[in-house]
């Protein structure tokens, strides 16, 4: 309901020219005919096969980069289970469930690179936040919307809408989700003895490294050098 009012509103700025329409200035993000060709390009009805784009290809830096995403996604996927658990007042899940989950993502993964995304499939730390807001931890709704991504999926101008979200509207979401996420994660750290110096010093040593490196490395992208280009931009 929050995005829809959110979106209505910024139509009614753009009808009433109540937003600028200078790329270059401030508010003109909120409006909503920046993405107009979007809709407008988009077929009504599309249905996917696999290998619409041609045959795959293998490349060395491909398979490095797909490889470091997995294993970052997986650790992702992990923390995501015991957070959606812990929000809708479920038991930590098995290492059993844990693993058919990461498997059953293998496979969509398998079958989006057939299908020719681009892109693997894993869960979305941004959906377990906007379940600790809504409160609603069903399967059937978790069905339902992935019924309505197939929809998506084959009827194009359903898909090109939602592509229109003003930008200042999706970071609006991101604000409280990714709140809930990174409170949800530190809270976990009540089942810890932060009494222990190397339990403080993991969580401390870790935030450090999450904040800091990635900074460094922006700032010094020429102090990262292996001896080959590939492997330095890895």
């Amino acid at each position: 309901m929050g995005l829809c009012i959110s979106w209505l509103l910024c139509f009614v700025l753009t009808v009433t020219n109540a937003l600028p329409s200078v790329p270059t200035a401030y508010g003109y993000l909120a409006r909503t005919d920046t993405k107009g060709n979007v809709l407008n390009q988009a077929p009504w009805f599309r249905l996917p096969y696999p290998g619409q784009w041609g045959r795959p290809t293998i490349s060395l830096a491909g398979v490095f980069g797909i490889i470091a995403g997995v294993i970052s996604s997986v650790v992702e996927s992990v923390g995501d289970y015991y957070a959606c658990a812990r929000l809708v007042g479920a038991p930590p899940p098995p290492k059993h469930a844990i693993n058919r989950g990461i498997g059953i993502e293998g496979l969509g993964c398998l079958l989006a690179g057939a299908w020719g995304t681009g892109n693997g499939t894993t869960s979305f730390s941004e959906n377990v936040g906007a379940l600790g807001i809504t409160r609603v931890g069903s399967r059937m709704v978790i069905v339902a919307a992935g019924c309505v991504l197939l929809l998506m999926g084959i009827f194009g101008k359903i898909g090109a809408a939602f592509a229109t979200i003003p930008t200042p509207v999706i970071g609006g979401m991101f604000l409280v989700m990714f709140g809930v996420i990174t409170a949800v994660g530190i809270s976990n750290l009540q089942y810890v003895d932060m009494n222990s110096s190397r339990n403080l010093f993991v969580f401390g040593f870790s935030i450090y490294c999450g904040l800091a490196v990635p900074s460094w490395v922006n700032k010094n992208p020429e102090k990262v050098h292996t001896g080959d280009s590939l492997s330095s931009r890895l």
